[in-house]
């Protein structure tokens, strides 16, 4: 069965009154919307699925009937980047961000974009702008990823602000307590940096999350702070164990703890 025969069928069965792209059937100037929503959907499921040829083709017959139709564009800009073609995702993430300059998730998605491809400076003021709608639901992850980057430009008080920010919405996020322990330390405060590895550590201790490199060398410099030189060389070990070719290894080596 063809695409435009599956989505189709598809209308037909879930959406009353849903129907394809046909001129004949839209009076001039018309687009129906639920259409445009119906071929986006099943696209981003082929995208999911890991079938990046039918989520183009199904992404693509919704562009084409709406130019401007931002969930298109960002989702053949999510296509062409799973597919390693960073140019085109850039160009039409870039339509999708300009088709709607309000979308907090369109420039999450750019700027996750952007800082895979290490372009930190222009991803963190895509990422400042996916945090700007305060009913984006993934608000909290806006703001971690914010700070991820902001660290990565050497902005550490606007990443501690963000880190905050994420985790004021989010009391749980895991990797934000772990990067404002890390700063803190950083900062010669090791109390707070105590209180937020605590967080962590219950977390942990619920099977909830697990170590990662960061965490271990967190853990290391908060275990030596405190006189647990037998703590701090467990994670130690972990974190060579794990995490062998991490910065945060190399750090540990070249520290000499």
């Amino acid at each position: 069965m063809s695409l435009f025969k599956a989505v189709t069928l598809f209308c037909s069965i879930t959406l009353a009154g849903c129907s394809a792209f046909s001129s004949s059937e839209q009076p001039k100037g018309r687009i129906d919307q639920s259409a445009l929503a119906t071929y986006t959907k099943l696209g981003m499921q082929y995208l999911q699925a890991g079938d990046t040829a039918s989520a183009k083709e199904s992404l693509q017959q919704a562009a084409l009937a709406d130019p401007g139709y931002a969930p298109a564009l960002n989702g053949l800009a999510m296509v062409f980047q799973a597919e390693r073609e960073p140019e085109l995702a850039d160009q039409y993430f870039q339509r999708a961000t300009q088709a709607d300059p309000n979308s907090a998730m369109i420039f999450n998605n750019y700027g996750a974009f952007l800082f895979s491809q290490q372009r930190f400076e222009e991803a963190c003021k895509a990422l400042a702008r996916s945090t700007e709608d305060p009913f984006y639901t993934q608000r909290a992850q806006a703001f971690e990823n914010l700070g991820r980057c902001y660290r990565l430009i050497d902005r550490d008080s606007a990443a501690e602000h963000v880190f905050n920010r994420s985790v004021t919405l989010s009391p749980l996020r895991v990797t934000a307590h772990i990067e404002l322990a890390d700063l803190y330390l950083d900062k010669g405060q090791a109390s707070l940096a105590a209180q937020h590895y605590a967080i962590f550590q219950q977390q942990l201790d619920a099977q909830e999350t697990q170590h990662f490199a960061k965490s271990l060398w967190v853990g290391v410099r908060l275990a030596r702070h405190s006189g647990n030189p037998s703590k701090a060389a467990s994670y130690a070990l972990l974190l060579k164990n794990l995490y062998p070719n991490s910065e945060e290894y190399n750090k540990f080596k070249d520290t000499g703890l």
